[in-house]
Protein backbone atom coordinates (compact mmCIF):
# COMPACT_ATOMS: atom_id res chain seq x y z
CA UNK A 1 0.00 0.00 0.00
CA UNK A 2 1.17 3.46 -0.93
CA UNK A 3 0.27 5.61 2.33
CA UNK A 4 0.46 9.18 3.70
CA UNK A 5 0.68 10.22 6.91
CA UNK A 6 0.59 13.38 7.93
CA UNK A 7 2.68 14.49 11.13
CA UNK A 8 4.64 11.24 11.06
CA UNK A 9 7.94 12.76 12.44
CA UNK A 10 5.61 13.57 15.75
CA UNK A 11 5.73 11.57 18.89
CA UNK A 12 2.79 8.78 17.76
CA UNK A 13 4.21 10.18 13.94
CA UNK A 14 7.35 8.16 14.19
CA UNK A 15 6.00 5.08 15.68
CA UNK A 16 3.24 4.80 13.69
CA UNK A 17 5.35 5.21 10.46
CA UNK A 18 8.00 3.09 11.71
CA UNK A 19 5.55 0.69 11.70
CA UNK A 20 4.02 1.27 8.27
CA UNK A 21 7.36 1.40 6.31
CA UNK A 22 7.51 -2.19 7.39
CA UNK A 23 5.61 -3.51 4.75
CA UNK A 24 4.15 -0.52 2.79
CA UNK A 25 4.73 3.08 0.99
CA UNK A 26 4.94 5.91 3.19
CA UNK A 27 5.06 9.72 2.27
CA UNK A 28 5.95 11.50 5.50
CA UNK A 29 4.13 15.03 5.53
CA UNK A 30 5.06 18.09 7.80
CA UNK A 31 5.42 21.37 8.56
CA UNK A 32 9.04 21.48 9.08
CA UNK A 33 10.30 17.65 8.32
CA UNK A 34 9.35 14.83 6.18
CA UNK A 35 8.90 13.81 2.41
CA UNK A 36 6.67 16.71 1.08
CA UNK A 37 5.44 20.07 2.89
CA UNK A 38 2.11 20.87 3.96
CA UNK A 39 0.67 23.48 6.39
CA UNK A 40 -2.57 22.03 7.90
CA UNK A 41 -4.17 25.49 8.17
CA UNK A 42 -3.95 26.20 4.55
CA UNK A 43 -6.42 24.38 1.61
CA UNK A 44 -3.96 25.57 -0.89
CA UNK A 45 -0.90 24.03 0.75
CA UNK A 46 -3.08 20.60 1.48
CA UNK A 47 -4.06 20.38 -2.56
CA UNK A 48 -0.12 21.34 -3.12
CA UNK A 49 0.64 18.39 -0.92
CA UNK A 50 -1.60 16.03 -2.68
CA UNK A 51 -0.05 17.52 -6.41
CA UNK A 52 3.25 16.04 -5.33
CA UNK A 53 2.03 12.86 -3.98
CA UNK A 54 -1.15 11.51 -6.20
CA UNK A 55 -3.59 9.21 -5.13
CA UNK A 56 -2.73 7.07 -2.26
CA UNK A 57 -4.12 4.10 -0.05
CA UNK A 58 -4.63 5.78 2.44
CA UNK A 59 -4.21 8.48 4.40
CA UNK A 60 -2.97 8.90 8.10
CA UNK A 61 -3.36 12.42 10.13
CA UNK A 62 -1.67 12.97 13.07
CA UNK A 63 -1.09 16.23 13.56
CA UNK A 64 -2.78 19.53 14.38
CA UNK A 65 -2.75 22.04 17.43
CA UNK A 66 -5.04 23.50 19.82
CA UNK A 67 -4.42 25.54 22.61
CA UNK A 68 -4.10 24.61 25.98
CA UNK A 69 -5.07 27.18 29.11
CA UNK A 70 -7.51 28.15 31.92
CA UNK A 71 -10.85 28.70 30.51
CA UNK A 72 -10.88 32.20 32.43
CA UNK A 73 -8.05 33.02 30.19
CA UNK A 74 -9.15 31.62 26.97
CA UNK A 75 -9.79 34.43 24.07
CA UNK A 76 -11.75 33.54 21.26
CA UNK A 77 -8.40 33.71 19.28
CA UNK A 78 -7.10 31.10 21.59
CA UNK A 79 -10.12 28.81 20.39
CA UNK A 80 -9.26 29.77 16.68
CA UNK A 81 -5.79 28.13 17.03
CA UNK A 82 -7.70 24.87 17.76
CA UNK A 83 -10.52 25.13 14.62
CA UNK A 84 -8.34 25.98 12.02
CA UNK A 85 -5.12 23.65 12.75
CA UNK A 86 -6.69 20.57 14.11
CA UNK A 87 -10.24 20.75 13.61
CA UNK A 88 -10.42 22.51 10.32
CA UNK A 89 -7.35 21.10 9.49
CA UNK A 90 -8.11 17.75 9.30
CA UNK A 91 -11.66 18.41 7.44
CA UNK A 92 -9.79 19.80 4.43
CA UNK A 93 -7.55 16.95 4.68
CA UNK A 94 -10.41 14.60 4.61
CA UNK A 95 -12.46 16.92 1.83
CA UNK A 96 -9.77 16.99 -0.42
CA UNK A 97 -8.11 14.09 0.17
CA UNK A 98 -10.95 12.19 -0.66
CA UNK A 99 -10.22 12.64 -4.34
CA UNK A 100 -7.02 11.12 -3.90
CA UNK A 101 -7.66 8.46 -2.09
CA UNK A 102 -7.97 4.81 -4.17
CA UNK A 103 -10.85 2.62 -3.93
CA UNK A 104 -11.25 0.76 -1.31
CA UNK A 105 -9.00 3.11 0.95
CA UNK A 106 -9.42 4.77 4.24
CA UNK A 107 -8.48 8.15 5.80
CA UNK A 108 -7.78 8.02 9.55
CA UNK A 109 -7.96 11.49 11.87
CA UNK A 110 -6.44 11.83 15.55
CA UNK A 111 -8.36 13.34 17.95
CA UNK A 112 -7.34 12.13 21.86
CA UNK A 113 -9.31 11.40 25.44
CA UNK A 114 -9.76 14.84 25.94
CA UNK A 115 -13.02 14.27 23.87
CA UNK A 116 -14.33 11.90 26.59
CA UNK A 117 -12.30 12.74 29.82
CA UNK A 118 -11.51 16.09 29.38
CA UNK A 119 -8.70 17.84 32.42
CA UNK A 120 -8.16 21.30 33.48
CA UNK A 121 -6.96 23.76 30.77
CA UNK A 122 -8.62 21.84 27.86
CA UNK A 123 -11.83 23.47 27.45
CA UNK A 124 -10.37 24.14 23.40
CA UNK A 125 -8.52 20.90 23.19
CA UNK A 126 -11.38 19.20 24.03
CA UNK A 127 -13.99 21.06 21.91
CA UNK A 128 -12.26 20.43 18.68
CA UNK A 129 -11.39 16.81 19.47
CA UNK A 130 -15.65 16.52 20.38
CA UNK A 131 -15.97 18.07 16.60
CA UNK A 132 -13.78 15.95 15.14
CA UNK A 133 -15.71 12.69 16.20
CA UNK A 134 -18.92 14.21 15.25
CA UNK A 135 -17.23 14.78 11.70
CA UNK A 136 -16.14 11.46 11.33
CA UNK A 137 -19.64 9.45 12.16
CA UNK A 138 -21.23 11.75 9.89
CA UNK A 139 -19.14 12.34 6.86
CA UNK A 140 -18.01 8.64 7.18
CA UNK A 141 -22.22 7.87 5.70
CA UNK A 142 -21.54 10.13 2.80
CA UNK A 143 -18.13 8.38 1.62
CA UNK A 144 -17.75 6.76 -1.76
CA UNK A 145 -16.57 3.91 -3.65
CA UNK A 146 -15.72 2.04 -0.31
CA UNK A 147 -13.55 4.79 0.95
CA UNK A 148 -13.71 4.33 5.22
CA UNK A 149 -13.46 7.42 7.33
CA UNK A 150 -12.58 6.56 11.14
CA UNK A 151 -10.86 8.63 14.14
CA UNK A 152 -7.78 7.29 16.68
CA UNK A 153 -8.00 8.83 20.39
CA UNK A 154 -4.96 7.84 22.11
CA UNK A 155 -5.01 8.57 26.12
CA UNK A 156 -1.66 9.52 27.48
CA UNK A 157 1.17 7.77 25.15
CA UNK A 158 3.98 6.54 27.08
CA UNK A 159 6.40 8.71 24.98
CA UNK A 160 5.13 11.70 25.93
CA UNK A 161 4.20 10.90 29.58
CA UNK A 162 7.26 12.84 31.11
CA UNK A 163 5.59 16.15 29.63
CA UNK A 164 2.01 15.63 30.02
CA UNK A 165 1.68 13.54 33.50
CA UNK A 166 1.43 16.79 35.37
CA UNK A 167 -1.88 17.50 33.36
CA UNK A 168 -3.47 14.12 33.87
CA UNK A 169 -2.81 12.64 37.27
CA UNK A 170 -4.26 9.52 38.00
CA UNK A 171 -3.78 8.28 34.26
CA UNK A 172 -2.37 5.42 32.96
CA UNK A 173 0.35 6.19 30.35
CA UNK A 174 -1.05 3.76 27.42
CA UNK A 175 1.30 1.68 25.15
CA UNK A 176 2.84 2.65 22.40
CA UNK A 177 2.05 -0.85 20.51
CA UNK A 178 -1.54 0.11 21.59
CA UNK A 179 -1.66 3.14 19.65
CA UNK A 180 0.01 1.93 16.81
CA UNK A 181 -2.66 -1.03 16.47
CA UNK A 182 -5.41 1.59 16.81
CA UNK A 183 -4.35 2.72 13.13
CA UNK A 184 -3.56 -0.38 12.16
CA UNK A 185 -7.09 -1.66 12.81
CA UNK A 186 -8.24 1.70 10.91
CA UNK A 187 -5.99 1.32 7.86
CA UNK A 188 -5.86 -2.35 6.89
CA UNK A 189 -9.49 -3.42 8.90
CA UNK A 190 -12.92 -2.79 7.66
CA UNK A 191 -14.01 -0.25 10.46
CA UNK A 192 -15.71 2.78 8.77
CA UNK A 193 -17.00 6.20 10.90
CA UNK A 194 -15.98 4.51 14.20
CA UNK A 195 -13.74 6.52 16.26
CA UNK A 196 -10.49 4.18 17.80
CA UNK A 197 -10.60 4.79 21.49
CA UNK A 198 -7.20 3.93 23.63
CA UNK A 199 -7.46 4.67 26.41
CA UNK A 200 -5.98 1.70 28.70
Amino acid sequence: MKILIVGGNGTIGRKVTAHFKTDHSVIVAGRTKGDVPVDMESSTSIENMFAQTGTVDAIICIAGEAKWATFQTLSEEDYYIGFKSKLMGQVNLTRIGRSYVNPNGSITLTTGILADDPVEKTASAAMVNGAIHSFVKAASLELVNGLRLNAVSAGMVEDAYEKYKDYFPGHNPVSMSKVVNGYVRSVLGRDNGNIIRIYE
